[in-house]
């Protein structure tokens, strides 16, 4: 994945990484992958489709998925917060 002049890099430069997170202002991104946890929830939350997000960040199960598909409070508030929109306009579920 990570290559310098066609050579594997073997170690990750975990300093390098920090310091450029740093200069972009973003000190929480502690590891690469938190990207893609953002990314993934960025699209779902968006409305793309579990395949398609699952195609673009390259899972090949649904447990994968689920592993990058992090739900923090706000999640649970949005899902409380529609659950009684939709009691409030009178539709029932399924």
């Amino acid at each position: 994945m990570f290559h310098r002049y066609g050579r594997r890099i073997a170690e990750f430069p975990y300093t390098v990484w920090h310091a450029a997170c740093a200069a972009a202002n973003l000190p929480d991104r502690r590891i690469p992958h938190d990207f893609r946890r953002t990314a993934g929830r960025n699209y779902r939350r968006s409305g793309v489709s579990e395949g398609v997000v699952m195609k673009i960040l390259g899972h090949k199960t649904r447990s994968i998925f689920e592993r990058y598909n992090i739900k923090n409070e706000d999640d649970l508030r949005e899902a409380a917060l529609a659950v009684g929109e939709m009691g409030r306009n009178g539709k029932k579920g399924a």
